[in-house]
Parts: C-alpha cells; structure tokens; sequence
C-alpha cells in the first residue's frame, strides 16, 4: 500500500490524487490549448522564452515556458533542440519580440525581433570584472545599468519620438564593442564577441514599449518545477510532468489576470465533458 494522505478526515491513496488530478487537466486541456493560442497570436508585444533541465523517471526531460505579463504556456519535451519549440510553436512570433538568453534554437525561431536578457550579461559582466578587472567590463556594465535606467524614465510617447538619450547609448555601445581587448582576456574576449554577435538584439527593450530588459518572469513561471523536483525528486512519469504543466499554466495564467484560482479550477472541474 502507498502512503495515505488525510483530507478533511477523508484517507485518499496516492492513485486516487493521480486520478483525480488527470481528470482536471483533461478538463483544462482546452483551457491549456487557449493559452497557447493566445501567446501564439501575440501582436505588439513580447513573449518571454526559458527552459530547464529535469528528471521524469531515470530520463533527462526538459521543461519550456512561453509566457507574458498576461498567460504562461508550460511543455515538457524530452530533448532542448529546436524541434522542441518548432513543435510547438512552429509558426514562432512573427508580431512579437522574444525575449530569451542566448540559447541558439530561440534564435532560430521566427520573431518581430529578439531581446537578450540583460540581467544575465549583467551577472556575466560581474564575473568579468572580478576575473579580470578591467576597465571595458566596468564600463560596459555601467553603461547597461544607463540602458535600464533610461527604461523606468520612459513613458509612451518616448518610443515613437526622437530622443537624445537612446542613441548616445546605442553609440556608446558600439565603441565598447569597436574596443580592442588584450588577448589574453580569453573569456572577456569571448563575451565581446557575443555581444557584437547580438548586437541588434541588445537594446530592443528600448525602441519597444511593452518589451521588458530580462527574462526574469520566464524563469519564475518554470521555478515551480524546481521546487516540486527538490521535494520528490523527479516525476515518475511523461504523463504526470503533462499533468503539472497544464495545471500551473492554468493556474499562473489565472494569477496574472487576477482571478481567484480556486474559484477557476472549480469551474474547469465542474466542467460536463465526459
């Protein structure tokens, strides 16, 4: 017998709470469905991307996110290659920007355009300084630091009127990148290069209202993953981490758009589909 868990006075197995936690994502694969959609048919906007590592079983999955301020999309696949996002959004954003780190296969996929997320080459930029400490990393630090803080000073006619401030910035930035770094900075090097690989793609947080500077909220929607994985370890099955992922793209999209959560999961429970 497995572990019997008590509920109001009520002893349910550990089956019963599979049963009846895979009878409410089967009423809320509709709902799962829509999200998606949503995100897919985004226009003005941003959709922020992130993936992370996880265990179903004694296999190496991985769980992806697709979210905005308004709906969060959660997939588990069992690889992090590019047919993993072609096979789901196959399309990609042709109206929206993606906002991402620099994993190649978020490249790939079709965009408005494309926003590196600055809180990772700022962390990147920390390192450097330490390792180094040299004036080009100290200096390409404060400068993104500017970036960010032009952004909080901008409102919405900002974006679609001349402003001396964005391109002092952009200006600025492709010295840093002109900069000849001593070759034995291998890794600062190396960081330069990207950047200058990146480089259309470092401030469009700044010509796009809408579009945040990181991909922080990407990386709180697929954290409840890494919290649940600490606690049991791994999921036991692909149909279980389907389970979780249709339940907490509900539930974020829920938190989002301020409803009462137990009040939408009683709906979609209530809900006649059999």
């Amino acid at each position: 017998m497995g572990y019997v868990i008590i509920v109001l006075h009520v002893p349910i197995s550990e089956g019963g709470i599979h049963y009846l936690l895979g009878k409410l994502a089967k009423k809320a694969k509709p709902a799962y469905e829509m999200i998606k959609n949503k995100l897919a048919l985004e226009m003005g906007g941003f959709i922020g991307s992130d993936e992370t590592g996880m265990k179903v079983g004694s296999e190496k999955y991985w769980a992806w996110t697709w979210q905005n301020d308004e709906a969060t999309f959660i997939a588990i696949t069992d690889n992090r290659a590019q047919r993993s996002i072609t096979e789901t959004f196959g399309a990609g954003f042709e109206n929206a920007v993606l906002v991402h780190d620099c994993w190649k296969s978020h490249f790939n996929t079709p965009a408005l355009s494309h926003q590196i997320c600055m809180a990772h080459l700022l962390r990147d930029l920390n390192y450097l300084t330490e390792r180094y400490n040299h004036k080009w990393s100290r200096i390409c630090k404060i400068l993104f630091k500017n970036a960010l803080s032009l952004k909080n000073q901008m409102d919405g006619s900002d974006y679609f009127i001349p402003q001396a401030k964005r391109p002092l910035i952009e200006k600025r930035l492709d010295k840093l990148l002109e900069y000849s770094l001593p070759t034995g900075h291998e890794e600062l090097v190396s960081f330069q290069k990207r950047l200058v690989k990146y480089r259309h793609y470092l401030l469009t947080f700044l010509c796009h209202q809408k579009v945040p500077p990181d991909n922080n909220a990407s990386e709180r929607a697929i954290r409840n993953i890494k919290v649940k994985q600490k606690v049991s370890g791994q999921f036991k099955s692909p149909n279980g981490a389907f389970i979780f992922a249709v339940l907490r793209s509900v539930t974020d999209t829920v938190l989002k758009n301020k409803q009462n959560v137990i009040c939408s999961l009683n709906t979609i429970a209530n809900l006649q589909t059999d």
